[in-house]
């Protein structure tokens, strides 16, 4: 794993977001900050102006949070190498795709099945939730929710690709045609 750059009172949101993407649902989790239009930040605000406004948070405090969720979330996920082996071993592995249907139709992963509510539904009633389960998006950010969301409903091997399809395609197979969406930072 690499070095993750320090974060100080002066770090923007911005940066913090772009080294620890899974800082806005850890302050949200813990604190009620940037889940919502009501709590919501701005990404050039920095983390001591965030602590301010709230209640006079202790900053080290909130780094600290943010520092542990990131190596949390680390456990979740597994990576593109580590993914293509756990398929070698287990033909039948359920994969879901947490992107939109456009991008799903656009690339894929062979064996993928794109999450709808049905499917996830049909997850929860019927399949097994010891067995390994692998939930992918493009970059690796919003799966992290998914896999959160779907570990909180009892499976227990459940893991998201770190990196999403888009390092898959660059570590595993660049045959799989690279995107970039509009709406992402």
């Amino acid at each position: 794993m690499t070095a993750l750059p320090p974060l100080s009172p002066e770090t923007t949101l911005s940066q913090v977001l772009q080294s620890y993407p899974g800082a806005q649902r850890a302050l949200f989790a813990r604190y009620h900050i940037g889940g919502c239009s009501s709590c919501a930040f701005s990404p050039s605000e920095t983390l001591a102006q965030l602590c301010q406004r709230n209640e006079n948070l202790d900053v080290q405090e909130v780094i600290a949070h943010i520092q542990d969720s990131h190596q949390g979330d680390a456990t979740l996920q597994i990576s593109p190498a580590d993914f293509v082996e756990l398929r070698k071993i287990t033909p039948d592995l359920a994969i879901l795709d947490v992107r939109t249907r456009e991008e799903h139709e656009a690339v894929t992963l062979p064996g993928a099945r794109l999450m709808t509510q049905e499917l996830v539904q049909e997850a929860f009633s019927a399949w097994d939730k010891n067995a390994p389960l692998i939930l992918y998006d493009h970059t690796g950010s919003r799966s992290l929710d998914a896999v959160a969301y779907f570990i909180g409903h009892g499976f227990t091997n459940a893991r998201c690709l770190a990196g999403g399809i888009d390092a898959y395609s660059q570590q595993v197979d660049p045959s799989l045609p690279r995107y970039k969406v509009e709406i992402e930072a």
